[in-house]
């Protein structure tokens, strides 16, 4: 038989469904002859190497992509309050929902809560129908969570949402100033390349971090005050003579209010205000001084403030008062969080936005009316996210469409939001995945595509705009969210407005309202791919990555903006912004004492709906966990892995103990990614007061009052079971039934291959019969129990004959043996002698590097044996030779254990 009749593959050129970088991914579709005389599809997940984003290169969550991939626990057909339905039946029932509420109480008392996941022609569809025919403004995106400071501070300074610099300027920067940004974790390609490049790196961030422990200097700022930070820099670049007065006489205005703000601000009250050593603070302020090809590169801990429009400008003003701007190597460079949270703002994914980044100005709404044709424009802004979920709460709202976020998760406050949900009349809720904390609130579940199988465009942080491709049919009944969307327009009566065939129908009239009456004279916008309203079908497949603006003057794109100092505002110059540095609005106080911060983990994406899909991005850090200071550990009596209980005035939030010095006295961390769907009391943002900035709408997540207790538990459990079996009790858990939890203190789960691991504390020794028969309703069967005494302590094995589970437990969460081991049991029949599997079994192991599976017991070993670098480490063991998303883990641990043996 010839190979080709064995083996087929099929390579896409797409691009990668996490952050903001925008990585170009290679992914071949095999196809294979399986065991049964079938087909089934193998694929293959490379960088692709001609993608100017990353030029090959993938994190390790990119590199799992394949592993995220199918149908288990995808959403495959329409749910109608629980109950599978045909399309026809959920797509009148939408329709007839929206209608009669907008025909009852009008089009403000419907919204549509959106998503970076979301490609630009999702977005772009479902606000033409709400701005554009519904007739209102509440259409908002989880960006709001994430960007929305940062394009409140450009749109006051450049007077636009566009991003000056692009990739290639860290590869020339000379400096890097990283302002509340662990970008070694969250955005590893472009921390690699800025490592490249050999610039001097400055971290600004309140606790250390990987990103942290690569840098040159690390200022450890008290929470919430980069502003008085900016401000000092500002004043100490005027005191030094540092300005560029050319630019700023022919290319901004309002400086003197911005310095007057920043006067008071010198070396010495920005050390004691900042909590910094002054010494430290002179450092930075020197090397900004004298550095001109200088990045500043400031994330989520600038944005997520009640002051992170204001803490942006701070930053924006240093680089227009040096001129570094619209330079090679230079300039304020706000990094986004989601794949494609730009192009959503391109298309007025944010309640305050029209269509191509437009205003509500009476001019923009007549505007895009006139374009679009629209029959019932909205007239002014929607509700920002915090203000949609208060008034879903109050009945102001009273029908929403989620589309590919769980805002039930990822609000502040998320408990009171999900219980508004519950209570709103109509929730329609369009996803991939049928269970995540959201879905469980929704009248109405409509199965989406994901990656891999829509197509479409995306914006990166840079402004670049590349095609994501699918490259697998639709599963089930799944449809693409534009086909969806368009579906119900047409049933609400506005088919000709919505009679698209492709993305690339919606991409031409997106393309073409950019350049619509977009002149110096009419409304000059930064935004603007006209020069791309005309592209065939088969340019459109085959799209080559390119950078807006491209219009008639920059046919093939624009590499960086305000090259000539001119900027997007009505007299062509850029404002200095003048600030008066504030607190924090959640305050400590005595009943909440410490602060608490969260952020993302290396690993691991948003609520976990696809990388927790694959095994292996679990090994870094597979459950809920709280960085504490070892000051604090000892003053809350709490030892290390130790179980702890996190309180706030709104909520509670249980997590894994990790003591380090990586924290600072009186402050914690938790990852964000847990909800009540892989884990019991895990919402970080449940603890979190909505404030928010009073520009931007963003909400304050950064900084939470809050307490801390350590728990006790009586002893821990492991449970294996099979796919069925834990279903039914991962259904009992998330109901909370009460007499389950007279004996679990805390659970949470790991898909493993077969099956599900669930990890469990509990409160005091259970009768495992009795509480097998709560958890498994098998009453009727009997469990077999098998004890061993090892030095790491006593273990137990229980089972039942047809192996729908196994129970390891143990009075010691350490003595619990090796998880990846016990997985194992699942896939291959019980041994005769079951006890087989408590012997020989170590302890788990943390892995530092998922991709080549080495843990950092193997890594300490060999720095104990003399490895004296990151390159040997990678000789020895292969560590950080795939991805490189763990080096700076390997650097730290490097630093920790030689800094010991030398002691």
């Amino acid at each position: 038989m010839a190979l080709t009749e064995l083996f087929s593959a099929h390579r896409s050129c797409t691009t990668c469904p996490y952050c903001g970088v925008g990585c170009g991914v290679a992914a071949t579709r095999e196809t294979t002859p399986d065991n049964q005389g079938g087909e089934e599809d193998v694929i293959r997940i490379q960088g692709d190497d001609q993608h100017p984003a990353n030029k090959g290169k993938l994190c390790v969550k990119g590199s799992s992509l394949a592993d995220t991939l199918g149908n288990h626990g995808r959403l495959l057909k329409p749910q109608l309050h629980g109950e599978e339905c045909e399309w026809d039946t959920a797509l009148n029932f939408a329709a007839t929902k929206l209608r009669e509420t907008i025909d009852a109480h009008g089009p403000d008392s419907v919204a549509f809560y959106l998503s970076g996941q979301l490609l630009t022609e999702d977005y772009y569809v479902a606000n033409k129908l709400m701005k554009g025919y519904v007739g209102t403004a509440n259409v908002d995106t989880n960006s709001r969570l994430c960007m929305s400071s940062a394009v409140a501070a450009y749109k006051r300074s450049l007077g636009a949402d566009a991003v000056p610099c692009n990739y290639e300027d860290l590869d020339e920067a000379e400096l890097v100033v990283l302002i509340g940004s662990n970008a070694a974790w969250t955005h590893p390609i472009l921390f690699q390349r800025m490592q490249a490049s050999k610039a001097k790196l400055v971290v600004v961030d309140p606790r250390g971090s990987a990103t942290s422990e690569m840098a040159d200097l690390h200022l450890a700022i008290s929470p919430g005050s980069d502003a008085a930070l900016f401000n000092g820099l500002l004043h100490y670049l005027t005191e030094f003579g540092a300005l560029d007065q050319a630019f700023i006489d022919n290319h901004t205005e309002n400086f003197t209010d911005a310095l007057y703000a920043a006067a008071e601000w010198t070396p010495e009250k920005v050390a004691d205000h900042c909590s910094v050593e002054l010494e430290q603070l002179l450092e930075f302020y020197e090397l900004f001084r004298n550095t001109e090809k200088a990045i500043s590169f400031y994330s989520q801990g600038v944005n997520q403030s009640s002051t992170g429009t204001d803490k942006n400008n701070t930053i924006i003003n240093c680089h227009l008062a040096t001129g570094r701007i619209g330079k090679p190597g230079c300039g304020p460079f706000s990094i986004t969080g989601q794949p494609n949270a730009m192009g959503g703002r391109e298309v007025g994914g944010l309640a305050n936005m029209l269509a191509a980044h437009m205003d509500f100005t009476e001019e923009n709404i007549d505007r895009v009316g006139r374009f679009w044709n629209a029959s019932n424009m909205a007239q002014g802004p929607g509700l920002k996210a915090v203000e949609l979920f208060n008034a879903v709460e109050s009945g102001q709202i009273k029908a929403v469409w989620i589309m590919a976020t769980n805002p039930a998760v990822s609000m502040p406050d998320a408990r009171r939001v999900a219980n508004a949900l519950k209570n709103c009349p109509t929730v329609i809720v369009s996803d991939c995945v049928g269970d995540t904390d959201t879905a469980r609130c929704a009248d109405l579940l409509l199965p989406a595509t994901t990656w891999g199988e829509k197509t479409g465009t995306v914006t990166n942080s840079e402004r670049r705009v590349s095609r994501q491709k699918g490259f697998l049919p639709k599963p089930g009944e799944a449809r693409h969210d534009w086909e969806i969307i368009c579906d119900v327009a047409k049933r609400l009566g506005f088919s000709e407005a919505f009679d698209f065939q492709s993305p690339a129908d919606i991409f031409r009239e997106h393309a073409a309202l950019s350049g619509f009456e977009n002149n110096r004279e009419q409304a000059r916008r930064a935004f603007d791919i006209s020069a791309l309203a005309n592209i065939s079908d088969h340019e459109y497949d085959f799209f080559t990555p390119v950078q807006w603006p491209v219009n008639a003057d920059n046919p093939q794109g624009t590499a960086r903006l305000f090259s000539d100092g001119d900027f997007y505002t009505p007299n062509g110059r850029a404002r200095f912004v003048a600030v008066q540095p504030q607190s924090p609005k959640q305050e400590t106080r005595d009943e909440y004492p410490l602060v608490l911060n969260s952020g993302r983990l290396r690993d691991q994406w948003h609520t976990m709906t696809r990388t927790g899909r694959a095994r292996q991005l679990l090994d870094h850090s597979e459950a809920p966990e709280l960085h504490v200071h070892p000051q604090e550990a000892e003053k809350f009596g709490i030892q290390d892995e130790q179980l702890v209980r996190v309180e706030s005035e709104k909520g509670q939030f249980f997590g894994r103990a990790r003591v380090t010095p990586s924290q600072k006295p009186g402050q914690l961390f938790a990852p964000i990614h847990w909800s009540d769907s892989l884990a019991h009391n895990a919402t970080v943002s449940a603890l979190a007061i909505p404030y928010t900035d009073p520009f931007s709408g963003q909400p304050e997540l950064k900084q939470v009052a809050v307490n801390m207790e350590p728990l006790t538990a009586h002893s821990y459990a492991c449970l294996l079971l099979r796919t069925e079996a834990a279903e039914e009790l991962h259904s009992r858990l998330q109901i909370g039934e009460a007499k389950l939890f007279e004996t679990i203190l805390h659970w949470y789960r790991v898909p493993v291959e077969g099956g599900y691991r669930f990890e469990l504390a509990l409160k005091k020794q259970p009768d495992w019969q009795a509480l097998a028969d709560k958890l498994f309703k098998l009453s009727d069967k009997q469990l077999n129990r098998k004890q061993l005494q090892l030095p790491s302590g006593e273990r137990w094995l229980l089972h039942s004959e047809q192996m729908e589970f196994l129970v390891f437990t143990s009075a010691e969460w350490h003595s619990l043996p090796d998880r990846k081991t016990l997985e194992n049991a699942l896939l291959e029949p019980l041994p005769d002698a079951p006890a087989k599997l408590l012997h020989d079994v170590p302890a788990g192991a943390q892995m530092v590097c998922t991709c080549l599976q080495v843990s950092r017991k193997e890594i300490e070993t060999a720095i104990a044996e003399g490895a004296a670098s990151v390159d040997e480490l990678g000789e020895l063991l292969g560590c950080g030779t795939n991805c490189g998303s763990c080096k700076p883990e390997i650097s730290a641990l490097l630093n920790t254990n030689l800094a010991v043996a030398v002691g």
